[in-house]
């Protein structure tokens, strides 16, 4: 049975034997792209219109600044959200703190449109999680810019208070590959006259070159030196964006279906943008029996319906270029391990200990309690599958991945599974009990 409680938090309690999983599924709409419609939207002119939107916490999160900020932004749901854009160098004084709740991505991309509000005053926080995160990785490039701003340790961390400047463009070789960074400074760029570019390691994901374009930048791309270069300044105009499922939240059901015996699961209307696409890659170099079905391109982004069935998994090295696209991922592709014949490594991903936990360390410890044989890396895990896992206490360190991936561990666990601060699994998907309940038979 798989039950739910409410103490002083949620609970998810599954008891495994004799599990199969089938159905349909449609999972929330995707984070990132969601993240940007609303963003985007409220600095253009005119009306966007976003249907599919995630209604998780972090969206909220956005919503709610950007409504301090000057935008009108309808009530947020799934079927059509309104955003009345104020123009891009147009956001409004706050009259109290902006509060990014447990968003990295709204504090991180929110920062290069204030810093170029010239001549406004702005101060932003987050809850104990986001305080404790790095932001000297946006910072430190937005002062390059010209950008003022100030924080603990040197605006290190957050809160953090921004005086409005007149921004000018850099070209920035960025030390690590992420789309928070790429994106804070190419739409810090919106205001810099001239031309802004980024150029990381490896290539992360592009939902803001995409949608930048869509709104009417001049954005230009060179996959072959990995740099994007947006020019300023630069004016958007609303547009219609259609939210596709999220691949993050997809993945689960996934490792779901590939590793419960006599399961087949169908997620659709997935968004399938390259740059998100490496858990496939990476679930297919184990040998998960996953296929892509209906593809098409809805908005310019390219989706699909994935078809996942019980398959017999082999470990694998992932590491490397890959790791910038499935780094989300990286939580519930170590449970994929878990059931895999031989030893899985993952490595390069030292990136995962500054998200909402560090999740290499919390996936090592909580999946040990289960009874996996998985060891803690400087920059991954390695996990050495087959080990029989066995239901007892876990905990999500209040860190949504963590939450739902223990959960699809627990599936295969002999006994009963609780699953401490499970509520934390709306930040990204708030129905994701109720589907949990629905799939499995």
């Amino acid at each position: 049975m798989i039950a739910v409680t409410q103490q002083q938090q949620l609970q998810i309690k599954t008891l495994s034997g004799g599990y199969s999983l089938s159905g349909r599924v449609k999972v929330p709409g995707d984070k990132s792209i969601s993240h940007r419609a609303l963003m985007l939207g409220a600095i253009a002119s005119g009306e966007t219109t976003i249907e599919g939107l995630l209604l998780g916490e972090d969206p909220r999160s956005t919503a709610n600044c950007f409504r301090a900020l000057g935008a009108e932004i309808s009530e947020l749901n799934t079927e059509l959200v309104r955003v009345r854009g104020i123009g891009v160098n147009q956001l409004q004084e706050p009259a109290d703190v902006l509060n990014a709740g447990n968003s990295g991505t709204t504090i991180r991309l929110m920062l290069g449109l204030l810093a170029g509000q010239s001549g406004r005053f702005f101060s932003v926080t987050g809850d104990n999680s986001l305080r404790s995160r790095p932001m000297s990785r946006v910072v430190q490039p937005l002062r390059q810019m010209g950008a003022q701003i100030w924080g603990r340790q040197d605006g290190a961390l957050a809160p953090l208070a921004i005086r409005g400047q007149k921004l000018q463009p850099i070209r920035y070789n960025s030390p690590i590959a992420s789309a928070q960074v790429k994106s804070c400074i190419l739409l810090a760029g919106l205001t810099a006259e001239g031309k802004t570019t980024v150029t990381e390691p490896a290539l992360s994901r592009d939902h803001s070159e995409r949608m930048l374009k869509a709104f009417g930048a001049e954005v230009s791309t060179d996959l072959e030196n990995k740099s994007v270069t947006i020019t300023g300044p630069a004016q958007l105009h609303a547009q219609k964006v259609i939210v596709p499922g999220d691949i993050s939240s997809a993945a689960f059901w996934l490792v779901a279906a590939i590793s419960v015996p006599d399961s087949e699961l169908v997620i659709e209307n997935v968004g399938v943008n390259p740059t998100r696409t490496g858990i496939l890659d990476a679930l297919a170099m184990m040998g998960a029996d996953i296929q892509l079905q209906n593809e098409r391109v809805v908005a310019g982004e390219p989706v699909a319906d994935l078809r996942a069935r019980s398959s017999q998994l082999v470990g694998c090295t992932i590491s490397g270029d890959i790791i910038p696209r499935l780094i989300d991922e990286i939580p519930i592709l170590a449970v994929a391990a878990l059931f895999a014949k031989g030893t899985t490594v993952i490595r390069d991903a030292q990136e995962l200990r500054v998200k909402e936990s560090d999740r290499l360390a919390v996936m090592a410890s909580q999946l040990q309690r289960l009874g996996a044989r998985i060891t803690e890396l400087p920059d991954g895990l390695e996990i050495v599958g087959g080990a029989p896992i066995v239901g007892t206490d876990v905990d999500s360190h209040d860190d949504h991945r963590v939450a739902m991936s223990l959960a699809i561990a627990a599936l295969n666990a002999k006994g009963i599974t609780t699953i401490h601060r499970a509520q934390c699994a709306a930040i990204s998907y708030p129905d994701f009990i109720a589907t949990l309940q629905q799939v499995c038979t």
